[in-house]
C-alpha cells in the first residue's frame, strides 16, 4: 500500500459549483495511484463538497436555488451569528447540509464516477474566496 496528500488551492467567483474534477484527475495521476481510495476535504466552513450531475447545468442551477430556500441569508434576526454578514451563517448551514468530505473509489489510476457526475467545490458565500482542497489517495501498487 502507497500513499500521497496534498492539496488543490483554487479562488472561487462567489456562490455556485466549481467543478474540480480534472483537478483531482490531474493529482491523481501525478501520485501514480492506480487502485485504491481517493479522500477530499474541503479545509473551510462555509463551503462544502459535492458529487453531483455535470451535464445539465440546470441541476446545478436548481440545487443553489433548493439550498438558498433551506438556509435563507439573514442578519441578527435570523440568526445569532451575523458578525461576517448576512451570508455568513447561512454558508455555514449549507455546508453542514451538504458535507465537507468526500470518499471516492479509484480504480486503473481513474475516479469510478458515473457517466453524469463530476466533483464540485461549492461555494457558499456571496464573494468569493481562496479556498483549498486537503486530498489523501491510498492505493495498491
Amino acid at each position: 500500500m502507497r500513499q500521497s496528500t496534498g492539496e488543490i488551492q483554487l479562488a472561487t467567483p462567489g456562490p455556485g459549483l466549481i467543478d474540480i474534477t480534472a483537478k483531482l484527475r490531474d493529482w491523481i495521476a501525478r501520485q501514480g495511484a492506480t487502485d485504491g481510495l481517493l479522500t477530499c476535504m474541503v479545509r473551510h466552513t462555509s463551503c462544502s463538497l459535492t458529487i453531483q450531475e455535470n451535464a445539465d447545468p440546470d441541476v446545478l442551477r436548481d440545487l443553489q436555488d433548493a439550498i438558498a430556500g433551506l438556509a435563507p441569508h439573514g442578519g441578527r434576526e435570523t440568526y445569532r451569528h451575523a458578525s461576517e454578514g448576512p451570508d455568513d451563517m447561512a454558508a455555514h448551514i449549507r455546508t453542514v447540509l451538504s458535507g465537507v468530505t468526500l470518499s471516492i473509489p479509484v480504480t486503473d489510476g481513474r475516479m469510478m464516477l458515473g457517466t453524469w457526475q463530476g466533483v464540485y467545490l461549492w461555494e457558499h458565500r456571496d464573494r468569493g474566496r481562496e479556498r483549498s482542497v486537503a486530498l489523501h489517495v491510498l492505493s495498491e501498487d
